[in-house]
């Protein structure tokens, strides 16, 4: 199997995942805290989203983000400032995270998504080699990029998916 196969095969695993963890999720439990300030699932779905958007487009392409060329953050009431990823964010900024709808934010995940695996598809093995310069990670290569990103989904898919437990009393 090609790296870009594996990197494929666990963003599906992880999609598949993540919809089962938000289906049929009202507003109420998109936005449950389990104690004032922490994450709710709205956010967590959020910023595991604009980072994917971040480090495919702008680390590894250099090209414009979804979040901008399609104008997501208008759609989604949310700032228009592609560094904007939610990392870092107090709770006080969780907290006025605007109610935004489900079906929204999984619209922009698919179109997030959609280019990440246009990119992986056509990307030459050669380039998860390939050293990029980052002022956050310091020179890293794209494949450890992605091994990063990987992870990264990995957890907030499991955080969204104890929220729910949580939120919902139920097993998913």
């Amino acid at each position: 199997m090609e790296v870009k196969d594996f990197a494929l095969e666990a963003l599906n695993e992880a999609q598949t995942a993540l919809m089962q963890a938000v289906d049929g999720l009202n507003q109420d439990e998109l936005l449950w805290e389990p104690k004032p300030g922490a994450n709710h699932i709205a956010f967590i779905l959020w910023h595991t989203l604009r980072v994917e958007d971040w480090f495919f487009q702008y680390m590894f392409q250099r090209t414009p983000q979804v979040w901008e060329s399609e104008k997501w953050h208008h759609k989604l009431n949310l700032p228009d400032d592609p560094r904007v990823t939610g990392f870092g964010y107090t709770a006080e900024q969780v907290d006025s995270f605007p109610a935004v709808q489900l079906r929204d934010l999984v619209a922009y995940g698919e179109a997030v998504r959609a280019r990440t695996v246009d990119y992986l598809r056509n990307l030459d093995p050669a380039r998860f080699d390939e050293i990029l310069k980052s002022r956050i990670f310091g020179d890293v290569s794209i494949g450890n990029l992605i091994s990063l990103m990987l992870c990264e989904i990995a957890q907030h898919v499991g955080q969204i998916a104890y929220l729910r437990g949580l939120v919902k009393g139920e097993d998913k």
